[in-house]
């Protein structure tokens, strides 16, 4: 007999996407009613293009930028493989990027989606961060160099330093490339707290619409290199093709009201993560959470149970109405292990339990409640079956 289908599910998998908010949906559809395209010159092609441009003020007010720093793209992929070449802030006369430095926790579009010919991969420490002692080092090696570090990691939630790091490559003459999209609505992700020449972020992470992202530079006038796209005279001549009102539409929305709540968010959410993890320990007393003496995201846990597997575990919970994602889950939708945990020097058969639980804009108690509930009923299930297979 088939399972009960639950009454209602609980989401905790916002570090991959969050709920769209209502004010990004109603001003994805009030675009949708525009039917100009923003380069014509007629009065249907002006409002759309006040629509876009509006949206680009709002991003640019995010990260404390002028509002032409903004170029939009499809999403963070797209622009960390825009801007992630050797031409990237080279102005005229001069010289191009010899070196991509990137951190091993970097996500997959980061580390496979550059334009270099080979990138030299940072290590981090066993907490998850950065170690900046062998960045130093490296930053005194011949050849200038492009670091790409992010804001906050998407498995752990750790929080990387990227001011200090941007603070040693400056000094020796690099740029540096920050992966804000977790960082956006949750905690300072601005260019003057970062010291990043230039991020990317994404509107699905923050409550807009997928499809729909930016790639921020931290100066007026920076050269993006090639673009990838090629073809018309959008985004300054950096990305060809009609823009996407909508989805940038959404963007504007979903970043007004991120910039609005963000210091009172932040400190809800950590009481929200601070009660998931003490659910978890409280159900599974020798479970691990990793990077837990680390500065976090205030959204994300990640923790493993020795002796239980990933995606049994998510598939279980799954069943039981609870949405969570493992540590890694690659494009296909398959756990895959984890390069984030490989890196910190977890060992492979704690890795595989990973399960990253991330909150935001409409989570609430009742949603720790329930994960609490249904993690239980779950881990005594696996647990009970494994002792009798044994």
């Amino acid at each position: 007999m088939a399972a009960a289908r639950p009454l209602s599910r609980t989401y905790l998998d916002y570090n991959a996407t969050a709920p769209l908010r209502p004010e990004a949906r109603e001003a994805a559809l009030a675009a949708m009613e525009t039917t100009g395209n923003p380069s014509s010159v007629h009065a249907e092609g002006r409002a759309a293009r006040r629509i876009v441009e509006e949206a680009r003020s709002d991003v640019a007010r995010l990260v404390g930028v002028a509002p032409r720093c903004v170029t939009f793209v499809s999403g963070g992929a797209e622009a960390a493989n825009a801007a992630l070449n050797p031409l990237f802030g080279a102005g005229p006369g001069a010289a191009p990027l010899e070196r991509l430095i990137v951190s091993a926790g970097e996500h997959a579009c980061v580390l496979s989606g550059h334009r270099f010919p080979a990138a030299e991969i940072a290590p981090l420490r066993p907490d998850g961060r950065l170690d900046l002692d062998w960045l130093e080092a490296a930053c005194r090696r011949p050849g200038r160099v492009l670091l790409a570090l992010q804001g906050a990691n998407n498995e752990t939630g750790v929080v990387q330093p990227v001011a200090q790091a941007a603070a040693l490559v400056h000094a020796a003459g690099g740029l540096v490339f920050c992966d804000a999209v977790q960082t956006a609505g949750r905690i300072d992700c601005g260019v003057a707290a970062l010291g990043a020449d230039a991020l990317m972020l994404s509107a699905h992470k923050i409550g807009g619409m997928k499809g729909a992202g930016a790639l921020v530079t931290a100066r007026a006038g920076v050269s993006l290199g090639a673009p990838l796209v090629r073809g018309g005279g959008q985004e300054r001549g950096y990305r060809a093709g009609t823009e996407a009102v909508a989805a940038i539409a959404g963007f504007g929305a979903a970043t007004r009201a991120s910039l609005a709540e963000t210091a009172s968010e932040g400190a809800r959410l950590v009481g929200l993560r601070d009660r998931l993890a003490e659910a978890v320990r409280s159900v599974a007393m020798d479970a691990v959470i990793f990077s837990q003496a680390a500065p976090r995201l205030p959204n994300t846990v990640c923790f493993a149970a020795p002796g239980v597997e990933a995606a049994t575990l998510m598939i279980a919970l799954d069943l039981a109405g609870v949405a969570v994602s493992s540590g890694s889950a690659c494009s296909s939708g398959k756990v895959a292990p984890s390069h984030v945990l490989a890196a910190m020097g977890v060992k492979p058969e704690l890795a595989r339990g990973a399960i990253r639980l991330s909150l935001g804009w409409a989570s609430a108690e009742a949603d720790v409640e329930r994960f609490a509930e249904a993690f239980r009923s779950v881990l005594a299930r696996m647990r009970t079956a494994r002792r009798g297979a044994a």
